[in-house]
């Protein structure tokens, strides 16, 4: 799975690489927890294929839910099956986005969708929340020993066929699979992180000797 991660990338570089039209201001966050508000990027309708970055809450609300709680729940979504369930079934037809990241955390004990729900009662209520839900699928050999599921991770020459409606769910699905071992690389890093107020960059600073990768 995937409850926590980071994105400290600087905006210019994130916009180079996803093309989104925005300069956005953003700080780095060194500890994303669900159902807070972070950077995703979507895609607009008009202009077509246009990119927007835009700030969603972690943690998908089905469109029919009655309220927003069972979103802190589905902060993610199996590969196997996603096109079934009902909590992700239309979002996974119709609306996909990338969850840019610079890497994840995992306890050892142990890219994306999004939504839009529109409350059933009048304000206070917002008069509607986007959120999102990461994908998973099952980890690569580097990443099993610490957990039997992984974030699905897109190459940027995916990230197109991702956002096009015409893209067929066999397609699609091809793509939800483990990414390269090569691309990863994992380091024991602060206990910290087990709570989810702190946010700087001594979290990802390693705690030990041991770095893995491929």
């Amino acid at each position: 799975m995937c409850g926590r991660y980071l994105l400290k990338a600087p905006a210019d570089a994130l916009r180079r690489a996803f093309g989104f039209v925005e300069q956005p201001n953003l700080m780095p966050r060194y500890n994303i927890a669900p159902t807070q508000d972070v950077a995703v990027i979507r895609e607009r309708r008009e202009p077509k294929g246009e990119r927007t970055l835009q700030l969603l809450r972690w943690g998908l609300i089905p469109s029919w839910a009655e309220d927003m709680k069972g979103g802190a729940k589905l902060i993610n979504a199996r590969a196997e099956g996603i096109s079934e369930r009902p909590s992700f079934r239309e979002a996974f037809q119709k609306r996909r986005c990338l969850v840019p990241a610079d890497g994840f955390y995992e306890w050892r004990t142990e890219g994306k969708l999004w939504e839009r729900w529109i409350p059933r009662t009048q304000p206070p209520e917002p008069a509607y929340i986007d959120s999102f839900t990461i994908v998973t699928t099952e980890a690569n050999a580097l990443l099993r020993p610490l957990h039997a599921r992984m974030p699905v991770i897109l190459a940027p020459e995916d990230y197109a066929r991702w956002f096009d409606r015409a893209t067929s769910e066999a397609e699609l699905k091809a793509l939800l699979k483990p990414a390269p071992e090569d691309v990863l690389a994992y380091v024991p890093v602060s206990p910290r992180v087990n709570a989810a107020q702190p946010d700087d960059a001594g979290l990802i600073e390693p705690a030990g000797t041991e770095v893995v990768a491929a």
